[in-house]
């Protein structure tokens, strides 16, 4: 029998990416565990987390696949080439791989650009033969029909703060500048048949789970039918939708009925000017105020994502968005430095103006400044981002948004206490 070894690597400059106090991961990352799935029944089968867990290099491995977001991309290659090192071939996949495929074949055999499900088969198969090829592309976006259940049965359950995750749609039906999504998943906007999902979730032990999808309510009428579902379940969801859920009163309610107990959302910005630039005119922050009070009325928590640096950005920012958030009460924020990821629109035109500055990956967790900033200095977007995070996370801000209502109360304050925890990593500055 041979053995696959299948490694998610880790990133430790980021808040975002590490593990907890406890030792914890955060959400269990679907992909590989997808790939076991899907590789046939005569392999030996491990997935390895090494945010949890240390990367043994002389075990006997066959085969090692790799998958990596940008800021994991360095330690995705030292893992690949430790193994090479040993004679054993290494396979890449994942957002970063696919976008910058050359680079990646410095340190591997292969590397699979796209969506892996259509062509692992293929992959095992020319590596049983000893054909493997150096690039494997897929053409298509596979639908969703019939997904891979993921192996959670190859997962230490007890290394991740949350373990069951799983996924209703891809692609996203906008095309924001910045995002990494549509580039890897396109814009087409694809939907899992509903009685699958049902089924999957039925089979969670748990009353809690998450939607890992980018727009969970992007196309309407699915949302709506699959949320009528979920409903007598009689479960605890979270996920990401766009603000555009509070204008639909009945996906709202239905949101709320389902067990929906908070929503991702991304406001990013609270300038017109940055938000069309970004090519997310549909965000109107006039209508924010209004549209957070119809979602918390719905009974569902509101977590806030920010972006700083962004070219109608000055010093000011930061002290705007802290007061937006606090009048709001918007339960628990986030904060981002603008970040050009590879193969995004916003990495080809900063490429071209010749701003960034960085091409250390590791860096590019969302938490650095790794290019020039237009309205301020990259020391100030970086002392700002800093501030915002402590001083959003300081006892008496978290005190005001938590107990701004009994419902829903322990989410609050428990991914409160979370990002607390994060923004205590950072250096503690002054504007």
């Amino acid at each position: 029998m041979k053995k696959l070894l299948l490694v998610l690597p880790r990133n430790d400059r980021g808040y975002w990416g590490g593990v907890s106090k406890s030792g914890k991961a955060g959400f269990v990352r679907l992909s590989l565990p997808a790939i076991a799935t899907l590789t046939p029944e005569h392999w030996d089968i491990e997935v390895l987390d090494a945010r949890t867990t240390t990367v043994n290099y002389d075990q006997k491995v066959d085969l090692v696949g790799i998958t990596a977001f940008t800021a994991e991309a360095p330690s995705a290659y030292e893992v690949a080439d430790g193994f090479r090192k040993k004679g054993v071939k290494v396979v890449f996949g994942g957002i970063h791989a696919s976008a910058l495929p050359e680079e990646a074949l410095q340190h591997a055999d292969s590397v699979v650009v796209g969506e892996a499900e259509t062509l692992w088969k293929q992959v095992i198969e020319d590596f049983e033969k000893g054909e493997l090829k150096t690039i494997y592309r897929s053409e298509d976006l596979p639908e969703l029909f019939d997904m891979a259940i993921t192996r959670r049965d190859l997962l230490d359950k007890s290394m991740y703060a949350s373990f069951y995750s799983l996924q209703a749609t891809r692609g996203c039906p906008y095309n924001c500048e910045y995002c990494a999504v549509t580039a890897f998943f396109g814009n087409k906007f694809r939907t899992r048949p509903i009685p699958e999902i049902i089924d999957e979730i039925k089979g969670f032990d748990t009353r809690d789970f998450f939607f890992l999808d980018d727009n969970i309510t992007g196309k309407p009428g699915y949302a709506k039918e699959l949320f009528r579902e979920l409903i007598p379940l009689k479960k605890a969801w979270g996920g990401q939708t766009s603000i555009n859920v509070a204008k639909d009163e009945e996906l709202l309610d239905l949101y709320a009925k389902s067990g929906g107990k908070y929503a991702f959302i991304g406001f990013e910005s609270l300038n017109e000017v940055n938000l069309k630039k970004m090519n997310k005119s549909w965000n109107s922050p006039n209508g924010y105020k209004d549209a957070i009070k119809r979602i918390h009325n719905a009974g569902i928590n509101v977590i806030g994502s920010f972006i700083f640096g962004l070219d109608d950005d000055d010093p000011s920012v930061f002290q705007r968005t802290y007061d937006f958030i606090m009048e709001n009460n918007i339960d628990a924020p986030q904060f981002h430095i603008l970040t050009p990821f590879p193969g995004t629109r916003l990495y080809k035109t900063m490429d071209e103006q010749g701003r960034i500055t960085d091409r250390d990956w590791a860096k590019y967790h969302t938490g650095e400044v790794i290019f020039e900033p237009k309205g301020m200095t990259a020391e100030e977007l970086q002392k700002g981002y800093w501030w915002t995070y402590h001083k959003t996370y300081q006892w008496s801000s978290m005190l005001k948004r938590c107990f701004r209502s009994p419902r829903n109360l322990v989410y609050r304050v428990g991914v409160n206490l979370s990002y607390r925890n994060k923004a205590r990593k950072m250096p503690d500055v002054s504007l």
